[in-house]
């Protein structure tokens, strides 16, 4: 039997501010320990009202570690809630986005609403939380001045996310044209990162030196931010290191050279879903004269974030009323969510489910 709200609470926001401080701290093994704590905590004394912000920070933390799939299916749980209960929370757009909700044109239309959300009612966090999305966005799809402007916004917007992001206005002020600008918020970059020391913090701090320089110089920056960040579960900025290594070396006429660290972040970015971030990669290579055809999507991806979630769970097994109870939905949307599922993948039986996910490895 759920424990009244009033004796979760405090516990509940403890864990929460722990997930926020591992986040300021670039400590991804405590925010990976601490989501996973607060999630089990809200499950198991059925704090309804406090689930979808366990399952926003949990979804964040998979993003960062490159498991799209496992944050659209948590993000799929936590709107379940909020519809079912009539709440308004919104989502970190930056999960949202690279959880790959609706592709792009979806991601835009996600950041707009939240965007308007959070101004009406002067909700700062969740404004700023949707022009670094947009600056991400921006980024992957190369439009660098966009890119500025949203992350520019951002940082005077609100101050709580601290130099998590700052990354994006170093990038897109630097393939913008505005170095003054990437070497200033890069100093306040450093000082962040420099503090925090993890392998995560120091992996983006050469990265985005390396922006700023060059020859030699600029070249021993990737390799460092590629080996630190290879050190770490946050395969989504270690991606982008070999990305922008990648453009770096095409810049140098060292074509071979590029070819090979843009081959690895272009598989890293398509198996993660970051569909942006791929075609940018994509066009590098072409640019260094290696054709490189789109990769099919997986038919697991065309299933919408509430499909795919009571796909797993019908595949690993539950009843219609049991996904239901769980999702918060009634067996007859269940069964609705389901035939649409179906001829999607190609199946008739649960059975046959099992054994197309199992293979997809969503």
């Amino acid at each position: 039997m759920p424990i009244h709200n009033e004796a979760v609470v405090p516990a509940v926001q403890w864990q929460g501010a722990q997930i926020g401080a591992a986040l300021l701290l670039w400590e991804i093994d405590a925010v990976r320990r601490f989501a996973t704590i607060n999630l089990a905590t809200t499950r198991e004394f059925g704090a309804l009202s406090m689930l979808p912000v366990a399952l926003n920070s949990l979804a964040h933390m998979l993003v960062l570690e490159g498991d799209l799939a496992g944050a659209g299916a948590a993000l799929a749980e936590a709107t379940q809630i909020t519809e079912a209960t009539g709440s308004s929370l919104a989502f970190t757009s930056v999960v949202a986005l690279h959880a790959g909700l609706g592709g792009e044109e979806g991601a835009a239309k996600l950041i707009d609403g939240q965007l308007t959300a959070g101004r009406d009612i002067g909700d700062n966090l969740n404004v700023a939380s949707a022009l670094w999305a947009s600056a991400t966005l921006g980024n992957g799809q190369g439009r660098y001045e966009q890119a500025l402007a949203a992350a520019t916004e951002a940082i005077g917007t609100s101050w709580r996310q601290g130099g998590l992001y700052f990354h994006e206005l170093v990038e897109a002020a630097v393939r913008s044209g505005h170095p003054d600008v990437a070497r200033s918020t890069l100093e306040r970059l450093e000082e962040i990162t420099e503090a925090s020391g993890t392998d995560w913090a120091l992996g983006i701090q050469h990265r985005c030196r390396a922006l700023l320089d060059d020859g030699a110089t600029a070249e021993g920056r990737y390799r460092d931010a590629v080996h630190l960040l290879g050190r770490t579960p946050v395969r989504s900025e270690l991606a982008r290191a070999h990305l922008l290594d990648g453009e770096w070396l095409r810049r140098q006429n060292r074509r071979v050279d590029a070819r090979a660290e843009l081959r690895v972040a272009y598989e890293m970015f398509t198996d993660m879903g970051i569909s942006g971030f791929a075609e940018r990669t994509r066009n590098e290579l072409a640019a260094t004269g290696e054709t490189v055809r789109k990769r099919t999507v997986n038919s697991f991806d065309q299933l919408t974030p509430q499909e795919a979630q009571v796909a797993r769970l019908a595949a690993n097994g539950r009843t219609n009323p049991e996904i239901g109870a769980q999702l918060f939905i009634s067996p007859r949307t269940v069964e609705y969510h389901l035939s649409k599922v179906f001829p999607k993948l190609g199946v008739t039986s649960r059975r046959a489910l099992r054994a197309v996910l199992s293979n997809s490895g969503p």
